[in-house]
């Protein structure tokens, strides 16, 4: 059974429908917000003073890859493709068991410090039981799928997957993991993109996708020679060829988005497709800014992920959200994405894309208690202005995040860790880093 916890004296940015903020207390107990500005808080456990800090949701992440976090700055200044042949495939073919754990704990730390309480994250070809196992062991929440890859140009033997195989241990990993510690840990069918996957096993995914009540978690259209090359291949544009299999709808998350013309925002309209927006990556790997005004005018599904540390290089969704909202003014102008939406996109429309919109996203009572408490008397957020969005989004950063509950358990109190050893994770990856790079065949980046 979980602490109660009373977060008193803080300003509760709820993020619900109305918007509304309220001065006061937030009660929890039972893993659930029980009371905002009042209610029952008669005998919490504890007690966690938030003067002069805004409480807030956490923040949903629905594009990371745990799997990459040790490659963090091993695979820099590539264009996606290359980045992918020449780095990033050959260390994800190294990962061992005791490295991918490695990978994910310090993945989840940071995440964790950094005020994201849940995220959607595809793992590489082996070993995603290691994360599974990670994730309910420090008490996180995570859609966590395990990468399919049954085709594709030099790919690494480590990575080449026969597809019956591949669709087999997803269902097993489905059957063993969705919905464990009451459900806070879950299961997507993640194929990589359709590179690297055969139709055969995009049509399987799909199939399975919607018998067994899943998601399907992939990348699409995030790189102009990626679309070439899906083009090539099946005569059609990638969110086209993708709806033709089944793999779009409002259990799809389809990272990235960049290159789509005007039938393939029609089709994400039309089938309540969610759009992934990876600012930061998409800038680093040089992939293009997507659209993501028009497709908020069109009414799309539009969340925010940091994508991996291969290509970031941190996991911040502060920096996500000031990005998003940047890039949209450069291209529309500054009344484009305002600070509010860039929050929301952060929070409830995140929680929405994967299908907890009930239970996270906001503060709201009955609700799971994902929290994060964000200090706002740093030098960097001093005078803070009366829109406590604009302070949040354009201001704050992730040093400023005091405290973090997620399902109702304190994970981080005071800028400490309580479910994983700080000093430990660092020395575990950078350990198990060293003996990646070791066993990992890399290309040079020159060749």
């Amino acid at each position: 059974m979980n602490e109660s916890i009373l977060i008193k004296g803080g300003t509760v940015v709820t993020m619900d429908d109305h918007d509304s903020i309220v001065s006061g207390d937030l009660f929890i107990s039972g893993g659930q917000i029980q009371g905002i500005d009042g209610g029952k808080s008669a005998g919490a456990d504890v007690v966690i003073n938030a003067r002069g800090c805004v409480v807030l949701p956490g923040f949903v992440q629905t594009h990371i890859h745990l799997c990459q976090t040790l490659f963090r700055g091993a695979a820099d200044d590539l264009s996606l493709i290359d980045w992918l042949k020449k780095r990033i495939w050959p260390m994800e073919a190294a990962h061992s068991a005791t490295s991918l754990r490695a990978s994910a704990r310090l993945g989840i730390a940071e995440l964790i410090k950094g005020g994201t309480t849940c995220a959607l994250t595809m793992e590489t070809v082996n070993h995603t039981e290691a994360v599974f196992q990670v994730v309910e062991e420090t008490g996180y929440r995570a859609t966590v799928g395990k990468c399919m890859m049954d085709k594709g140009e030099e790919v690494p033997a480590a990575l080449h997957e026969d597809t019956e195989a591949s669709v087999e241990e997803s269902l097993a990993l489905l059957e063993k993991w969705h919905g464990k510690a009451d459900g806070r840990v879950r299961f997507c069918f993640a194929p990589r993109f359709a590179v690297s996957c055969t139709p055969e096993l995009l049509s399987n995914v799909a199939r399975l996708a919607h018998e067994r009540g899943v998601m399907v978690h992939t990348h699409a259209s995030e790189n102009r020679h990626e679309c070439e090359l899906v083009e090539q291949a099946t005569g059609l544009r990638n969110i086209p060829y993708l709806d033709s299999l089944g793999l779009t709808g409002r259990h799809v998350a389809l990272a990235h988005c960049i290159h789509v013309d005007d039938d393939e925002i029609a089709i994400l309209k039309r089938t309540n497709t969610n759009v992934v927006h990876c600012p930061s990556s998409n800038l680093k790997l040089g992939s293009g800014i997507a659209p993501v005004k028009r497709m908020l005018e069109e009414g799309i599904s539009v969340s925010l992920g940091a994508d991996g540390a291969a290509c970031n290089n941190r996991l911040d969704m502060f920096t996500e959200m000031r990005t998003a909202a940047l890039l949209q003014k450069a291209l529309h102008g500054p009344e484009v994405l305002s600070a509010k939406r860039a929050l929301r996109l952060a929070t409830i429309d995140g929680a929405r894309a994967l299908g907890l919109g009930n239970e996270i996203g906001s503060l709201e009572v009955g609700k799971r208690a994902d929290v994060i408490v964000v200090k706002m008397a740093s030098l960097h957020s001093t005078p803070h202005p009366p829109d406590l969005a604009s302070a949040i989004t354009y201001s704050a950063q992730t040093s400023d995040v005091a405290t973090v509950v997620i399902d109702g358990q304190l994970v981080m109190l005071e800028g400490k860790l309580l479910t994983v050893d700080e000093p430990n994770v660092v020395n575990e990856a950078n350990r198990e880093a060293e003996l990646l790079m070791n066993r990992a065949v890399l290309r040079d980046s020159t060749s």
